[in-house]
């Protein structure tokens, strides 16, 4: 032990530390607790009782916990030191080795591996335990010695082993008996399996003739059903649509005749409405020239008040430059450079009064402009119901008469599937981040081709690194590795390609990860390469186009593929270069190792080089199928066809001429209203800016006209007449302005509220009536329900030529079925033989099988049995051997002698062994413990002691207050035996 820390136990509180060696020893009841059996059930009270009791908090766990010094090896744990803590509470009793828990039984067995036995628990001996052995009786120590010795042990391995042999000699007997058995069945089942199997053969070979011809027929009527099935769903189909055509004609006349009340009501509001609109309109009319009038009051009279109170803050201020200034050179300086201010001031003004300009000229254009377009679009809708009624009567005329080609279909389908299968293995090997950035790239371009823009941005685009190069599959492991993601990095002409692409990536907000390569920013050098047979540039394996050189010796210039490790690492530290294997193990130029294991089933080049060869395929069962199913449609056909391309192009045109004129009425409809409201603070802030330009400009004349004059304290007797003449007519423009205001907020409230009502009120309801009859019109007149009728009558002529069609391969598949099942009586004729002649084989199969196990597992038992009596002592190989070829008589006379002779040898043994322990005790003079004084009797019982540790050594030992009765010169012999000893009482000795 190297030291053992206690806390919560007993007397100890606090965590207290023993190193072992010093004079402090621990107590021997702490590592009694952890190591001995005598603590090893305790109950909750017990536990407590454990625990410290004392002021201050409650204890509600303690723990002890013993470091050993394992440096010997003889707990078979690889540390040199080992830590076994115990940890108790009102609830737990808890090991732990080495900081994890363990159980009980574990820790047993670890000690006892380690030489702590527990048949002899004398490695520690606590207090009292000399005075008992010395006071005990002789048949207590003599179970004491025949425990230690291990006679008691023995004894029961004695019984065990008789009941074995026992056991043995029964299962001997038994297996003689099934040998014999099993060696006959064997020999006849071998036979009669030989014959079955020759008559199954026959039997077998007849019913795979006639297999192939049942398949050929299968084959046949699975065409036929498959036809049929086809013909059964067009029927189904052609049902559908005539339901749906009936039903639709059914409405369609309903429809007819309860309309026209509607349409009724709905004129009716649409006239109320528009006689509304039309009172508000001229409401407004009305109230608009008053409004304009006041505001245009009342735009002068700013005007002129800003004039004015200009006009009087620079006479006010030339009046105080007379104290502002010692002279007038002075004066006049800082007015030049005031004008120069004012012009700078006045032309930022200017510049502002003409953009606002602009932008007013721009927003009446856009009024005007919207107006016009809604007007447009509001004419386009009036044609709505003639091109949807002119679309219904093409419809009823599309007839399409091809004959299925079901290969084709097939193989174009499972093409479909596998390249399918390869995009999504590409996507698992690839980044998510990454393919998404791929799409999203292809999206940019697609929008680009779609709205016919930026065409020299499509043509500067050269797609991703992987799809511009070939190499060999040898090359593919070391070339991904060295790429990487750059795989992935995104060719293109200049940067100006880039930028627009992101830019417009951006805008449309598409997720993903892209990095570009623009060649004309590439600065790539040629590379000196090593000459050596060891190694070879990696871009001179790789094929690409030559004008994408400089993008391919960006990424892969500087890399070498070399023959081994040992030459990768050579020449990466010679030359500076990246060196990688063929297995992808690769050296970086800056000296780091990379490598490992290469799943090459996920290669990414691989995928796509299935992915190109699959769309390749896919291309060409596409042609086949175009080129099939032209070949196989007559001229009529064609001809129809065309009519109804022609109709579906009509029909998404007008779906999509619908859906924009609506948005885009909608959209106008809300830009004229907004044009309208900001119309009116740019008006405004016009004013305002030319108000304060025109007070600049006073400014600046004034300054003009003062600059040269003589400096005056005082204004001169015109100038205090203006001031007067200002200050009357300024409060006479507050005063009129103020009227002003209240009368234009009065009018353009009104205003306001009868614009409110017109847009969002009456002209609102207005557009959804003008939808609802638009909506009637198109479902009136007789055009679509003579249509729909038309139709109904070739769907009904169709679902007649499939029946019979289906009624002719009924029969034809009857027949098939007929001559079907002959063959498949005489196969299942054939079959039965071959059924009854394999269960017949299986059966003696099975009955070998079980023979085989039953006597294998005899076998096992008897090897069981024989390397117990083995480890009974040693026995003669010949005495075995000679065993397993007796007879079954032999084998019982011979059992029950070496039962007999089994029992002399062991009890010759056991005596022998007792012998040997106690040898020692009978070279001395004999003398009853009566005679023997206290302390003689405790030394007679410490010398047992000491007698069976040597017998059953163990890694220490632990002795407490064994000196109690001996004398000083017994208690200095006892000392001298002992490595280490805590002495609490000094003495002489």
């Amino acid at each position: 032990m190297y030291y053992v820390i206690i806390q919560g136990f007993r007397s100890y509180r606090d965590q207290t530390e023993f190193v072992m060696g010093n004079f402090i020893s621990p107590p021997p009841s702490a590592i009694q607790f952890v190591l001995s059996d005598e603590f090893s059930h305790l109950r909750p009270e017990q536990r407590l009782a454990l625990l410290h009791e004392g002021t201050g908090p409650r204890v509600i766990s303690a723990f002890v916990e013993i470091i050993f010094d394992n440096s010997d090896n003889r707990l078979p744990i690889d540390k040199e030191e080992v830590s076994l803590r115990r940890v108790i509470g009102a609830k737990k009793d808890q090991y732990f080795l080495d900081k994890k828990m363990v159980t009980k039984n574990d820790v047993m067995n670890l000690l006892e591996s380690a030489g702590f036995s527990r048949s002899n628990p004398y490695y520690i001996v606590k207090q009292g335990k000399i005075n008992q052995m010395a006071t005990a009786p002789d048949s207590q120590r003599l179970k004491l010695l025949r425990e230690v010795a291990g006679t008691r042990v023995y004894d029961e391995r004695k019984e065990e082993s008789i009941s074995l042999m026992k056991e043995t000699g029964r299962s001997f007997t038994d297996m003689f008996l099934i040998k014999c058995v099993l060696s006959t069945k064997r020999e006849t089942c071998g036979d009669k399996s030989r014959q079955l199997r020759d008559a199954q053969q026959d039997a077998r070979d007849k019913v795979e003739e006639t297999e192939r011809v049942v398949r050929e027929l299968k084959a046949r009527i699975s065409a036929m059903k498959e036809e049929k099935e086809q013909l059964s769903a067009e029927r189904q189909e052609q049902i559908k649509q005539r339901t749906k055509l009936e039903l639709k004609a059914k409405d369609l006349q309903d429809e007819l005749a309860g309309n026209s009340e509607q349409r009724k009501r709905l004129l009716k509001e649409r006239q109320k409405l528009l006689e509304k609109i039309e009172e508000k309109q001229k409401e407004l009319q009305e109230t608009e020239p008053k409004f304009n009038a006041v505001k245009e009051r009342e735009e002068r009279g700013i005007s002129r008040l800003a004039q004015a109170t200009q006009e009087r803050t620079d006479l006010y201020a030339k009046q105080g430059r007379g104290s502002q200034f010692t002279s007038k050179e002075e004066r006049d300086k800082w007015i030049k450079k005031e004008l120069k201010s004012l012009d700078q001031a006045i032309n930022d003004k200017k510049r502002q009064i003409a953009a606002i300009h602009k932008d007013l000229e721009d927003t009446e254009a856009n009024k005007e402009k919207n107006l016009e377009q809604y007007s447009v679009r509001f004419g386009l809708r009036e044609k709505y119901a003639q091109i949807k009624h002119c679309y219904k009567d093409k419809q009823s005329k599309k007839v399409l008469k091809s004959i299925g080609v079901d290969y084709c279909d097939q193989a174009l389908a499972a093409k479909r599937e596998e390249l399918e299968k390869k995009q999504q293995l590409l996507r698992a090997a690839t980044g998510k981040a990454i393919l998404n950035g791929i799409d999203s790239i292809n999206k940019v371009l697609e929008h680009f081709r779609r709205k016919g823009i930026n065409q020299h941005v499509i043509n500067g685009y050269h797609g991703i690194i992987m799809n511009n190069f070939e190499c060999e599959p040898a090359f593919y492991t070391c070339v991904e590795v060295t790429a990487g993601t750059r795989l992935f990095y995104h060719i293109v002409e200049t940067d100006e390609v880039s930028t627009k692409i992101l830019m417009e990536f951006n805008k449309m907000n598409l997720p993903g990860e892209v990095t570009f390569l623009p060649l004309s920013k590439l600065d790539v050098r040629d590379t000196a390469y090593p000459e050596t047979n060891d190694a070879i540039p990696m871009i001179s394996k790789l094929r690409y186009s030559p004008n994408f050189d400089k993008a391919f010796k960006h990424v892969f210039g500087k890399t070498l593929i070399c023959r081994s490790m040992e030459v990768s690492t050579q020449l990466a530290r010679a030359f500076t270069m990246d060196c990688i294997t063929l297995e992808g193990d690769q050296v970086s130029h800056r000296g780091a190792l990379t490598g490992g294991y290469y799943d090459t089933r996920k290669s990414r080049l691989e995928l796509q080089k299935d992915m190109r060869k699959a769309e390749e395929e896919l291309g060409e069962l596409e042609a086949k199928l175009n080129e099939n199913l032209s070949s196989r449609i007559n001229n009529e056909i064609d001809q129809l066809m065309n009519q109804m391309q022609q109709i579906e192009t009509q029909q998404r045109k007008f779906k999509a001429s619908r859906d924009s004129i609506l948005s885009e009425m909608k959209m106008l409809k809300e830009k004229r209203q907004q044009s309208e409201k900001t119309f009116m603070p740019k008006q405004r802030s016009l004013q305002s800016l030319e108000a304060s330009l025109h007070a600049m400009e006073s400014t600046r004349e004034s300054l003009k006209a003062e600059l040269g004059t003589d400096l005056l304290s005082q204004l001169s007797l015109e100038d205090q007449r203006r001031v007067d003449d200002l200050n009357d007519e300024i409060r006479q423009l507050q005063q009129d302005n103020r009227q002003l205001l209240n009368e234009r907020i009065k009018l353009e409230g009104i205003m306001t509220r009868v614009e409110t009502y017109l847009n969002e009120n009456l002209r609102k309801r207005l557009d959804q009536v003008e939808q609802e009859l638009n909506e009637l019109r198109e479902t009136e007149g007789g055009t679509v329900l003579t249509a729909t009728t038309s139709e109904l009558d070739g769907i009904n002529k169709r679902i007649k030529d499939t029946l019979a069609r289906s009624e002719d391969l009924d029969s034809l598949i009857d027949k098939t079925e007929v001559e079907i099942k002959d063959h498949q009586k005489s196969m299942e004729r054939w079959k039965n033989i071959e059924k009854d002649q394999n269960e017949a084989i299986n059966h003696d199969t099975k009955e070998l099988e079980k023979m085989t196990n039953r006597q294998g597992m005899l076998l096992k038992k008897k090897e069981e049995c024989m390397k117990k009596i083995r480890e009974l002592g040693s026995l003669p190989q010949e005495a075995f051997e000679k065993y397993q070829t007796l007879t079954l008589k032999q084998v019982y006379y011979l059992r029950r002698n070496l039962q007999i002779e089994t029992a002399r040898w062991l009890t010759r043994f056991q005596t022998q062994t007792v012998h040997n322990k106690l040898a020692g005790c009978f070279l001395f003079k004999m003398r009853e413990m009566q005679q023997l004084s206290g302390g003689q009797k405790s030394l007679v019982a410490l010398a047992l002691i000491f007698a069976i540790q040597k017998c059953d050594p163990a890694p220490f030992y632990l002795f407490d207050e064994i000196d109690q009765a001996l004398d000083a010169q017994h208690r200095k012999a006892v000392s001298g035996t002992i490595s280490q000893c805590i002495v609490e009482r000094l003495g002489q000795e």
